[in-house]
């Protein structure tokens, strides 16, 4: 197994690790609308969504995968009525990709934010 970390973004604070990867797999702990600097951006719905996906990106790319490599993300949204904005980024994001998912109205998330996503991915050769 081995711990990936971005190495120009802040540690985070909890006791984890962005992603492991363990046999050619891409585990992507769940991000959060956080900035490179690790502030929380609490914009709108879609912003929060481009950012965590977009991190979700970087952690991939630092693991050695992609989104076109992605099998399945986990979404957690604060609020069902959200599904369908969360649904459309999401789509323009990852394109024709549709990896296997589940969106889980999960109530108040961290640090009041909207969205969170974790993902499951392969990693890029194979």
């Amino acid at each position: 197994m081995k711990a990936i970390y971005l190495p120009d973004q802040p540690r985070p604070k909890g006791h984890y690790a962005p992603a492991m990867v363990h046999n050619n797999t891409v585990y992507v702990s769940g991000q959060l609308p956080v900035d490179k600097q690790g502030a929380i951006q609490l914009g709108t719905l879609e912003e929060q969504t481009e950012l965590c996906l977009r991190n979700m990106e970087a952690v991939l790319k630092a693991s050695g995968s992609d989104l076109q490599h992605v099998l399945k993300t986990t979404i957690y949204i604060s609020d069902i009525t959200y599904w369908p904005s969360v649904n459309e980024v999401y789509a323009r994001i990852m394109g024709d990709h549709r990896p296997a998912r589940a969106i889980v109205p999960a109530g108040p998330l961290h640090y009041g934010c909207l969205v969170e996503i974790e993902c499951i991915a392969a990693l890029s050769g194979n």
